[in-house]
Parts: C-alpha cells; structure tokens; sequence
C-alpha cells in the first residue's frame, strides 16, 4: 500500500530556518512513499530553501519516493522562474486568477 503524506510549511525557506527544515523534510519523506508539500504560506526564499527543494526531491528519486511540489506562493515562484529551475523541479506552477493580471 503506498502512503501518502502532505506536508505544509508556514515558515520561510531560509537559510535560517535550512536545519531545521532541512530535518522535517527528510522526516517526511522517509514516513511516506508519496509526498506533497504545501508552499502557500511561504512568504520568503533564498538560496538555502531552493537547495532543500532540489534536495528533498533527489533523495526522493533515489529512495523510489515522489515528492509533488504544490500551492507555490508568489514568492516560491518568482524565485524558482528567477532561477529558471521550473523544470528542475518539475512540478507545474500555477498561477492564481487573482495574481494573472
């Protein structure tokens, strides 16, 4: 049977959050074969967070896990278009009607 998990973070993906973070994530992902993570409330990113996306999903694709990225707030968007990394990714981002024009 395969478990799934969703997981919501409300913090920024920061470098001062990154260890901490970086833990739960891990956690998560050993807890369940499929997971979805909740961006909605981020309202910050740098760096640090983008790694620990790009992270979380290579150790997923090692351990035969899926990770879905989902709900991108406006700030995990810009960043991850800034960075080009859309595809890296490879979670469809979607724009809220309210935020398209």
């Amino acid at each position: 049977m395969t478990e799934s998990r969703r997981l919501a973070l409300s913090q920024n993906l920061t470098i001062y959050q990154a260890l901490e973070q970086k833990h739960e994530l891990l956690d998560a992902l050993a807890d369940a074969d499929e997971l979805e993570l909740d961006l909605a409330q981020v309202a910050e990113i740098d760096a640090a967070g983008l790694q620990l996306l790009i992270l979380l999903k290579k150790e997923a694709q090692h351990a035969g896990k899926r990770v879905s990225i989902v709900a991108h707030s406006q700030a995990v968007r810009a960043v991850i278009d800034f960075c080009n990394l859309a595809a890296e990714l490879g979670d469809p981002l979607v724009i809220p009607a309210c935020e398209a024009s």
